[in-house]
């Protein structure tokens, strides 16, 4: 399994007032199974439920406020 770390300053906020990233499928795959998972203050890192959603070949992960995580993904 591959990763990309990400931190707050990558989230944009969007039309919902949701903040976002957003990745193409040429960055993460296409069908690619995606576990996102915000880093603690412990420096530890727990699994988060974040609406994932598809657009063309865009992949827009969705959550209520930036936080430093990263995503994981199969390639």
């Amino acid at each position: 399994m591959l990763s990309k770390n990400f931190t707050k300053a990558e989230f944009i906020l969007n039309n919902e007032n949701q903040y976002q990233l957003e990745y193409s499928k040429d960055e993460i795959g296409q069908g690619s199974n995606l576990t996102v998972e915000r880093k603690k203050e412990d420096g530890e890192f727990e699994t988060v439920q974040a609406m994932i959603t598809r657009l063309n070949d865009r992949v827009f992960i969705k959550w209520s406020e930036p936080f430093d995580g990263r995503l994981i993904f199969e390639n």
